[in-house]
């Protein structure tokens, strides 16, 4: 057995050097965990996390894992028991891959490692493929390479006289709701956040703090200020010019920055990205077309220029009902009463004529993809609104051979095998725990971690404290959207400590101008990367279809800025893995 770590130089061991362990990450209770080994008569050599966890595993195995809070991937050699333990935290911030062919067990926490295995074929998967023009990331169950898989979030693996089992350590589970007031409720999420950011505050120097100016971001600089009395917090943003004022949030984190009284730094993107693109697609190790990479490569960048750790909001939306698809969600459930023959009709007679714009929000493409969506069933119409390619796009996209090699390819299956398996009756409920086990999980925070590493900065979120995610399972759905009102919950437990303007403001993610760069600045960088001669060479795609999709968008007739990215992505990560090599 070999194994290739990527994430620890100089892996640790216990007394007697019967274990080892290789660690990837930050345990937030490592202090407490030292004093109750000591006390057991543990000795130690280091200061370090990792000697905490091999000392602690030498105690309780694989339970161990139940006591760590924190985010991490690790994996420790048995030397008596020829025995090789892997695991990964509960919310899945720590990546680990593995891969096994008979002859070598290999692991790491970044794919690229694997790949200088000298056995390693370079093969596609189509279906990974499929799903990342479908998601516009690549879903945990897969990876782009045949043979390399994920370990799944709260999950061991043991790997044992040439065999593998994986078990699952924790799961949010389904807790009973709440039937505490709303006054209580808000005490008790104040309480627990204002914990997780205590906790991980624990660092040499002060983190800083990504801050967007929404709800979640400025809820973590609130939190941490009380933290930290008269300290001055480090707080990074990043914005856009005048030509996109509708993706502009930079009013909003000053706000916030003037508030707390924060020591605050801001970068205005402009549409040359060229330069940036090949770094955050090399960092991603697959392809990753989510664009919201670009800014917080850059904010981590400028982030690091100050502080070796920072703080984020991350995971607020999917905890307390923060994204606007929630709302079609609820309306849905009304629409869904109509006769399935007249959603149809709304569909093929409003579908076409309904506006896209390449404005932050796309009010017009949001409707349009609500009715698409309207005669599925719930969970393929929640899947559909999530989802980029769909069926009929992706029969033109596709050549014949790669048609052919996705026969019975259902990227939706997965998602909505899970979603089967959720025991709540509440719709809502239900997509509340599909976000954060796949989008939450898959998605956000995969290009944290990936960006963040990338300039050497070690990002945490308090909203992911598993503690945290635990108390926010057991509200009730309808606290979280009351009455139409996204985070309401969270919003009446901040009444009073974020300015009203920030508690007021519409939802905005954290997203990049793309498709005005598109038409403009960035039209030959898109027509260069996405030319006739690579897509035909490649023959996983019609260029015709592209060269279509490429002048309906430069034309303003229609918005396929999520999609060109995707594809722009995948070509720009193949000739770096594929050809380059």
């Amino acid at each position: 057995m070999c194994g290739i770590v990527g994430f620890a130089a100089n892996p640790i061991h216990n007394e007697d050097e019967n274990l080892w362990i290789a660690f990837n990450g930050e345990v937030y209770n490592i202090e407490e965990l030292r004093k109750d080994l000591i006390k057991k008569g543990h000795r130690f050599y280091t200061r370090t996390d990792t000697e905490v966890i091999i000392h602690l595993y030498e105690e309780e195995k694989e339970e161990c894992l139940r006591k760590l809070r924190g985010m991490f991937s690790l994996a420790i050699w048995d030397k008596k028991e020829e025995r090789l333990f892997l695991a990964r935290d509960r919310l899945g911030e720590k990546p680990l891959y593995y891969y096994h062919d008979g002859e070598r067990f290999i692991f790491a926490s970044e794919l690229k490692a694997i790949l200088k295995y000298e056995k390693f074929s370079r093969e596609i998967d189509p279906a990974a493929l499929d799903a990342y023009l479908t998601f516009l990331y690549i879903p945990r169950d897969l990876s782009i390479f045949k043979g390399i898989k994920k370990l799944p979030p709260a999950s061991f693996l043991i790997f044992e006289n040439g065999r593998i089992n994986i078990e699952k350590y924790w799961s949010v589970g389904y807790p009973p709701m709440l039937k505490a007031s709303e006054e209580d409720i808000c005490r008790m999420i104040e309480k627990k956040l204002e914990e997780a950011v205590r906790i991980r505050l624990r660092s040499d120097v002060l983190p800083g703090v990504f801050l967007s100016g929404g709800i979640d971001s400025s809820a973590v600089v609130a939190m941490m200020s009380r933290c930290v009395g008269g300290e001055k917090i480090k707080t990074f943003s990043i914005g856009y010019g005048n030509e996109a004022s509708s993706y502009n949030e930079l009013k909003y984190s000053r706000l916030v920055a003037r508030h707390f009284k924060t020591e605050h730094r801001e970068h205005v993107l402009t549409p040359r990205v060229e330069e940036l693109v090949y770094d955050v697609v090399s960092s991603m190790d697959e392809p990753f077309a989510d664009s919201s990479a670009i800014p917080t490569y850059l904010i981590s960048k400028m982030a690091r220029q100050e502080v070796t750790v920072a703080l984020s909001g991350t995971g607020g939306d999917e905890l307390f009902a923060g994204y606007p698809r929630y709302l079609g969600a609820r309306v849905s459930e009304y629409y869904e009463r109509l006769p399935v023959f007249l959603r149809k009709y709304i569909d093929r007679a409003f579908y076409n004529l309904i506006p896209e714009t390449t404005r932050s929000g796309d009010a017009g493409g949001r409707i349009r993809r609500f009715i698409h969506g309207g005669a599925r069933s719930p969970c393929r119409r929640y899947m559909g609104w999530i989802s980029f390619f769909d069926h009929e796009e992706k029969e033109a996209l596709y050549t014949e051979e790669m048609k052919h090699r996705l026969i019975d390819a259902d990227p939706f299956e997965p998602y909505c095998k899970f979603f089967k398996s959720i025991k709540s009756e509440d719709f809502l409920e239900k997509i509340f725990y599909l976000d954060q086990e796949t989008y939450l999980i898959d998605d956000a925070l995969h290009l944290g971690d990936r960006m963040s590493m990338a300039n050497s900065l070690e990002l945490r979120l308090p909203f992911c404290d598993h503690e945290l995610v635990e108390l926010a399972a057991a509200i009730p759905p309808g606290l979280k959207l009351k009455k139409f009102r996204l985070k309401y919950i969270l919003k009446e437990m901040l009444n009073g400590i974020l300015p009203a303007e920030i508690l007021t403001r519409r939802k905005q993610g954290f997203m990049v101008p793309l498709g005005i760069w598109f038409k403009k600045d960035l039209n030959s960088f898109v027509r260069e990367l996405l030319n006739e001669k690579d897509i035909r060479q490649m023959n996983y795609f019609n260029f015709s279809f592209i060269r279509w999709m490429m002048d309906e968008h430069f034309r303003g007739r229609r918005n396929f800025t999520h999609k060109l990215w995707a594809l722009i992505v995948f070509q720009l990560w193949h000739k770096i893995y594929m050809e380059k090599g």
